[in-house]
C-alpha cells in the first residue's frame, strides 16, 4: 500500500528554470540592499554617533577643567 497523500515542499525545488532564476536573482539583490543598508547607513551613523560622544565629553572635560580652576583661583 503506497502514500496515496504524499507531502511535497514546493518551496524545496522550483518548477521551472524562471523560477530558480528568479529566485537567484533575488537572493543577490537582498544580499545587495543589505550590504549597502549597512556600510551606507548603519556604520556611518555609528561612527557620526561615536565622534558626537568624543566632542561632547570633550567640551565637559573644558568645562569641568574651567570650573575647577576658576574655583581654585578664587580663593
Amino acid at each position: 500500500m503506497g502514500n496515496r497523500f504524499p507531502i511535497t515542499l514546493a518551496a524545496a525545488r522550483p518548477a521551472t528554470y524562471g523560477e530558480g532564476m528568479a529566485r537567484i536573482v533575488l537572493t543577490v539583490l537582498g544580499i545587495l540592499a543589505a550590504l549597502w543598508l549597512v556600510f551606507g547607513f548603519v556604520i556611518p551613523a555609528l561612527f557620526a554617533t561615536l565622534k558626537f560622544l568624543l566632542i561632547l565629553g570633550v567640551v565637559a572635560l573644558v568645562v569641568v577643567a574651567a570650573v575647577t580652576v576658576v574655583g581654585k583661583l578664587s580663593r
